[in-house]
């Protein structure tokens, strides 16, 4: 049988048969609140005050996970990550961790294109599969990816792309 320390796990060295395992504990803090303004679709969330507060005016990209409870409420959002002006770096771990904490059954994704243009790139496409693929093995419904830009906006979900 293998032993924990031929595997490199550290062993206790004070001779008792005992060890430390910590203990964690994970919350949310809320930070800010908004309306309880209802979205029923892609346009509504490109129009919210989310978009307005956080991309409208941002000068790099940034990527947002809006987190939704069963009835599609929106429960919470995070910005996941804030990159330079033509790209973020978005990784599913990071971008499923609030959405499980916060008890998400659906997320929306938005990320902003500081240049202007709707048009989705190689890397958004993929990052979408990508986000898409684990958010099914989680269990937690992807509904739409939406790119916006400096008055307009595109919807993988309405383009076909999810």
């Amino acid at each position: 049988m293998t032993s924990y320390q031929q595997l490199g796990f550290k062993v206790n060295d004070s001779g008792s048969n005992s060890s430390y395992i910590p203990k964690i504990q994970i919350s949310m803090v809320k930070e800010i609140y908004l309306s309880d303004t209802k979205y029923s679709c892609s346009e509504d969330i490109a129009k919210s005050e989310i978009v307005k507060r956080e991309l409208k005016n941002s000068d790099r990209e940034k990527f947002i996970c809006i987190h939704l409870n069963v009835k599609n409420q929106i429960i919470s959002y995070e910005v996941v990550s804030m990159g330079s002006l033509t790209c973020s770096i978005v990784h599913p771990r990071e971008v499923f961790k609030a959405a499980i904490l916060a008890n998400a059954a659906s997320v929306i994704f938005l990320h902003n294109h500081p240049s202007g243009s709707t048009e989705e790139s190689m890397d958004d496409i993929e990052i979408t599969n990508r986000l898409y693929k684990a958010g099914t093995i989680l269990g937690i419904n992807v509904l739409d990816h939406i790119i916006i830009a400096k008055e307009e906006w595109m919807s993988f979900r309405q383009k076909g792309l999810i």
